[in-house]
């Protein structure tokens, strides 16, 4: 099988060691891929992983990219691509894709929509506000009071929503939205569940929880993530048949009853209320850093898994299978993320942290003059497992203590509270 991945951040990086890991998988190329997935060892004889430049933007350069390549799949990691429609043209031309289309893509790169679909389809979510005026947002906030939930209709590379319960804070960032959900605050711990889909279809993989806030114990302002783990040894029992049943398979019918079929990943990002599971928002594509935790315990080959999804034969692959242990991703960001992180920073102890059961996947890093540097905010996702969440932490930190980079941050606290056994619902 030969596989193409659109995209250059940690979450693609993951995808391309996984699919590696797959002993069908012959060829990958990565486009454009970034340094980590450069020097990436194949996993079998005769495997070649490759980065080939591509403007993503261009989806007539990837339709020929993909056909040259004679791609058998391609897989789209970034949101921005598939909303934008790349999943398309890609479909258009024969060629099988993970990734679902830009009218099905539209439940990440539209709150409102989103929200439609899962009020259409009776999925448990929080009462928001659709505004489009400074009053309108005004009036919403006042009427749920504080803490202010303040969301971005549309993409925001995770840094689009604010909690908050400063009303100041919270007016101001309404009014740089064009168009703003205002909602309930959700109460309880949050889990992030994907599932991979071909439109009718669901399999959930096993639940994990990332962290949103830049600094330990959950302050600061919001990021994309700076770290996840899994499993959730404090997850009720049948937390997954009960998201799937009452969230993924819904919203993917009501998808498919619109005649917008979503085939893909689709991720639900929930909260365990006081009053239930209740939907915070989803992703229409492989959560990052959840996907930097997940794949290193996926026992199931991923590369016939998607393809299965992109062929529609999902209802004929066998569930998915883990191993039995933990997994911890911890991010290391640059100086000033994630406001306005600063880029060219020398990165250093890389190879020397990635020992058994540490991998470290590459974000927001370049080469200058074949010098490993920092080139966007989200710099790296060091992952490791271990036989339990303490094991897998140890090794992460220890791992994360052999890098360098100057100025740069992480928490300290992944999955600290959950290996303590201090999150109860």
């Amino acid at each position: 099988m030969k596989v193409l991945v659109i995209g250059s951040g940690g979450r693609e990086h993951a995808l391309v060691w996984a699919l590696a890991q797959d002993p069908e998988v012959e060829q990958v190329v990565a486009a454009p891929g970034n340094p980590g997935i450069a020097v990436l060892r194949p996993a079998h004889d005769g495997q070649t992983i490759v980065c080939r430049p591509v403007d993503v933007a261009d989806h007539q350069a990837v339709v020929v990219l993909a056909t040259e390549f004679g791609a058998d799949l391609v897989v789209v990691g970034p949101e921005t691509p598939l909303v934008a429609g790349l999943a398309d043209p890609l479909r258009d031309a024969g060629i099988a894709v993970f990734g679902p289309s830009a009218a099905a893509a539209q439940i990440e790169g539209s709150k409102a929509f989103a929200k439609d679909v899962m009020a259409a389809a009776s999925v448990p979510t929080g009462r928001a506000y659709v505004c489009t005026t400074p009053e309108e947002a005004a009036e919403a906030i006042d009427a749920f009071g504080p803490p202010y939930v303040v969301k971005d209709d549309g993409l925001a590379a995770g840094k689009g929503v604010v909690v908050t319960s400063d009303r100041d804070e919270a007016l101001a960032h309404a009014a740089g939205c064009e168009q703003v959900l205002i909602e309930e605050y959700l109460d309880g711990p949050e889990v992030s569940l994907f599932a991979i889909t071909d439109g009718t279809t669901v399999l959930p993989m096993q639940p994990a929880q990332d962290f949103k806030r830049l600094a330990d114990n959950d302050e600061g302002p919001n990021t994309g993530g700076m770290g996840a783990y899994t499993p959730l040894p404090w997850a009720p029992e049948n937390l997954v048949e009960e998201i799937t049943d009452k969230v993924l398979q819904p919203t993917v019918d009501e998808l498919r009853h619109r005649g917008t079929p979503f085939s893909g990943l689709l991720y639900a990002g929930l909260a365990l209320t006081s009053r239930g599971v209740r939907v915070i928002e989803f992703n229409c594509r492989f959560g990052d850093p959840e996907t930097q935790a997940l794949l290193p315990l996926l026992k199931t080959p991923l590369g016939g898994l998607l393809l299965a999804a992109a062929n529609g034969k999902l209802a004929d692959h066998e569930p998915l299978t883990w191993k039995n242990a933990a997994a911890v991703t911890v991010v290391v960001a640059a100086k000033k993320y994630p406001a306005n992180p600063r880029k060219g920073d020398v990165i250093t102890g890389v190879e020397q942290a990635e020992v058994d059961g540490v991998h470290v996947f590459h974000a927001g890093t370049a080469l200058d003059d074949d010098e490993l540097v920092t080139s966007g905010g989200r710099v790296l996702a060091v992952s490791a497992t271990g036989k339990d969440l303490d094991e897998a932490r140890q090794r992460a930190y220890a791992a994360v203590g052999q890098i360098r980079i100057k100025g740069s941050q992480h928490r300290t606290d992944i999955a600290l509270k959950a290996a303590r056994g201090e999150i109860t619902v």
